[in-house]
């Protein structure tokens, strides 16, 4: 089983014709595409009780998405305003202020030990805005010294709500020695440390410690640097792309999977993924660009399920 923690807001999708309410969230929409591709997922969220919330709870539990480690919280349910453009490249507006999604307490978390967790996967906002963070970020150094299974953070990050570049520069150097695979967009890097090339960047991350280190790149594909230092670039699955909400959460929920049908994940995570091949590495790619563009090619964050997946592999 993997869990996924972190965010589960409203996507509020502007368009010329008008607005739309759906569900959304890098951590919950990586849960959902996990899901789709067979694979357990339990997600830590805080959802609230508002009517959001609501139907956040009803989609998550649709998409067979297990929910027993949820909490239901008080606050009302974070809205993302994404607006698209003419080519259907997303922007975002975030309502933050007091909801849900932020407020984790120590005493909300479940104790992972013992439980059929492989794989612990967060991200995103859940791991920059106080107070929850700092939980968050606690939990993920209390798995990593146990070495009980697969950490692993997707930045995701948001200029818009947290501006303060080097401030967000300690916290990623703080957070990604935690993780065992990391997994960023070009787009993140290009803000996050401007002068600084994209292999540069992966190479530290290696040496503080992470396994596997993967930056997407939009239309050109993705490169993967390996635990053995190989690096693998995998060109992007040609499309005609709808619109790219959710894209980036479900390459990381492809990614998981494929990874999880290798028994790449779990106790001894740094061995595991250190086992797997040249030509595994490459398939693990190629699983993760296609569930990307078979959402892009879709409405919102509607990712794909395996079989969809598997006729075009």
């Amino acid at each position: 089983m993997i869990v996924v923690a972190g965010e589960a807001l409203i996507d509020l999708v502007v368009t010329a014709e008008g607005q739309r309410a759906v569900p959304g969230g890098s951590p919950a929409n990586v849960a959902v595409t996990l899901a789709r591709l067979d694979q357990p997922v339990r997600l830590l969220a805080r959802l609230g009780t508002d009517e959001y919330g609501r139907q956040l709870a009803e989609h998550l539990s649709v998409n067979r998405v297990d929910l027993a480690w949820a909490v239901r919280a008080e606050e009302p349910t974070s809205v993302a305003v994404a607006t698209l453009n003419a080519t259907g490249q997303a922007s975002y507006d975030f309502r933050l202020a007091g909801t849900a999604d932020w407020q984790w307490t120590p005493q909300e978390l479940p104790e992972l030990a013992g439980s059929s967790a492989t794989a612990l996967h967060t991200g995103s906002l859940a791991l920059a805005l106080a107070p929850g963070a700092q939980v968050l970020e606690d939990l993920l150094a209390r798995e990593r010294r146990r070495d009980g299974l697969t950490i692993s953070i997707d930045l995701n990050l948001r200029p818009s709500i947290v501006t303060d570049r080097a401030a967000e520069q300690e916290r990623v150097r703080r957070q990604v020695r935690l993780a065992h695979l990391v997994k960023a967009s070009d787009e993140d890097l290009a803000w996050l440390y401007p002068d600084r090339s994209v292999a540069d960047v992966m190479a530290e991350w290696r040496e503080a410690g992470v396994s596997c280190a993967v930056v997407t790149r939009g239309g050109d594909g993705a490169w993967l640097l390996a635990p053995d230092g190989s690096l693998h670039e995998e060109p992007a699955v040609r499309t005609v792309v709808v619109d790219t909400v959710g894209a980036g959460d479900s390459f990381t929920g492809g990614l998981l999977a494929a990874l999880a049908d290798l028994d790449a994940l779990g106790v001894r995570p740094a061995d595991r993924l250190a086992a797997v091949t040249e030509p595994q590495w490459n398939a693990v790619l190629r699983q993760a660009a296609t569930v990307a563009a078979l959402t892009c090619n879709r409405q919102g964050a509607d990712p794909p399920t395996r079989t969809e997946v598997e006729a075009l592999l």
